[in-house]
Formats: C-alpha cells, sequence, structure tokens
C-alpha cells in the first residue's frame, strides 16, 4: 500500500519539490496539497502524471485527503497549528520548516506521544549535511577552537540557519569544555567576530546566487581543519525527505535530526 501524503507549504520551492519527489517514488502517493496563497483548486504534478487536489484550509484537507503523513515546510507561526491539527487527527508528521523553537520542540513532542503518533523534525534533510554535523562532532573532541560559516540565499527568513545551530549545539556536546571564542581588543565594527553559542562564533551570509552552504572550520596549533557542505540544488534533500515519510510511522513522538533515521 502506498503512502498517502499531504503537502502544506505545497506553492513554496520546497513544497513544490517534495510534492515532484513523492510523485516519483513507488512507495508513496500525493494526496493532497495546502497552501494559504492558493487560488486555483487543482495543482498540476510536476511530472505531469495529473493533478493533485490544492486547498487553502489545512482541516479541510486533511478530511478529504486522508493522509497517513503529512510533510510541511511553511513558516514556523503557522507550523505549530498545523501540527496540533495533524496530531489531533492522528497524522504523522515530516517538518523541515526552519525557526522552530526548543519550547515548540517540546510541544511537538508532546504532541506526537499523546496522540500516538510519529513526528521526524530535521534541520537540513540533505544527506551530506547530516554527515558533516556527525564529522563536526567527532572533530569537537580535539579542537579548542571553532567558528562557523553559513551561507543561504537572500530570502531565507532567520539566521543563523537552523543547520547552524545544530552543528554548534552537536560539537558542544560532544566535549566536556566549552570552546575558546577569542575576544578582540577593539571591534571596529559590530557583529564582526559573528554571534556566539557557547564559543562557537557563527557567522551568517545572505545573498542571491547561494542556496545552503556551510563551513565548520577547526582551528589549532599550526594547521586548521575545515568540513564543508554544498547544496546545489533542491533536489539535494529529496532523498532525506523521502526516508522520512516512510520511516516516521516507526517511532512514536518526537524524532529530531535525520542522524536518527540513519543511526549514526
Amino acid at each position: 500500500m502506498s503512502i498517502r501524503v499531504l503537502v502544506n507549504g505545497a506553492l513554496g520551492k520546497m513544497g513544490l519539490e517534495v510534492i515532484k519527489a513523492v510523485c516519483n517514488d513507488t512507495q508513496t502517493e500525493i494526496a493532497g496539497a495546502v497552501d494559504i496563497k492558493a487560488t486555483d483548486k487543482l495543482l498540476l504534478c510536476p511530472d505531469q502524471s495529473g493533478s493533485v487536489q490544492l486547498f487553502v484550509d489545512l482541516e479541510t484537507a486533511m478530511g478529504k485527503t486522508k493522509p497517513h503523513v503529512m510533510v510541511d515546510f511553511s513558516q514556523a507561526d503557522g507550523c505549530m497549528a498545523a501540527t496540533r491539527m495533524a496530531a489531533q487527527q492522528k497524522v504523522n508528521l515530516v517538518i523541515g520548516t526552519t525557526g522552530l523553537a526548543s519550547h515548540d520542540l517540546v510541544e511537538i513532542d508532546q504532541l506526537a506521544k499523546e496522540n500516538g503518533i510519529g513526528v521526524v523534525v530535521a534541520p537540513n534533510f540533505a544527506l551530506g549535511a547530516v554527515l558533516m554535523i556527525h564529522l563536526a562532532r567527532i572533530a569537537a573532541k580535539y579542537f579548542d577552537y571553532v567558528e562557523i560559516i553559513e551561507k543561504h540565499h537572500e530570502q531565507k527568513l532567520d539566521a543563523p540557519s537552523g543547520t547552524a545551530m545544530s552543528t554548534a549545539r552537536a560539537m558542544r556536546e560532544a566535549r566536556e569544555g566549552l570552546f575558546k571564542h577569542p575576544q578582540v581588543h577593539k571591534e571596529i565594527l559590530s557583529g564582526t567576530r559573528g554571534g556566539e553559542m557557547e564559543g562557537v562564533a557563527v557567522h551568517s551570509v545572505r545573498m542571491p546566487g547561494l542556496l545552503a552552504h556551510q563551513e565548520v572550520i577547526f582551528g589549532t596549533s599550526g594547521q586548521t581543519l575545515t568540513i564543508k557542505h554544498d547544496s546545489i540544488n533542491r533536489e539535494c534533500f529529496m532523498p532525506g525527505v523521502i526516508m522520512a515519510i516512510k520511516k516516521v510511522s516507526e517511532h512514536k513522538g518526537l524524532v529530531y535530526g535525520l542522524d536518527k533515521l540513519l543511526g549514526i
């Protein structure tokens, strides 16, 4: 039986890419699409195989499409409302929306457990990015200095990225003490040293021509180590999204990060 998938935030760039990936996978089928900006009732499938029902109202969409999984690539404020609604309907969730706060994750976990569903929240669905964080966690034990440079397109709403924050947290958890964060004697331009998270300096770049990129730079006497990942197009996120769709029902409660599904 195919996994019926409802996509929330369907008219966004990631939403359209998810619909395409779901249509192209033999084990999933697109049940419906939701977007608050929708003006039509049908959305042409990217593979030209047909059309999918397009809704403005999420509750109506859930009632008519009866999905097994909802994929959410909307915005943080709307994502929580959609999560509460999906949980009440016993619909498993795969969430790629960025900007969720720690208290949002606590609520998501509670909602999932209370309703007996699985929820996968991932700051990054690119498998290479997940491995980058894994390798940075290993290296963090051996270096006292580290800085993150993350670069995204100019339309990204939050800074720093969820991937950068997840990387910083993972590295901090891997070591006993804080990283060393050198303080300059005189900061001529405020913010030049970036933001700081427990000794990890994080720098955000936003401009056209970029999609999603991150460098983690470690330093010690006489050497540096750089772990870098580049997302060239949005297709790179789709294998991770499809994997999450297929595995989310195996879990009850919140699974944060694709690394848990990969077993690393």
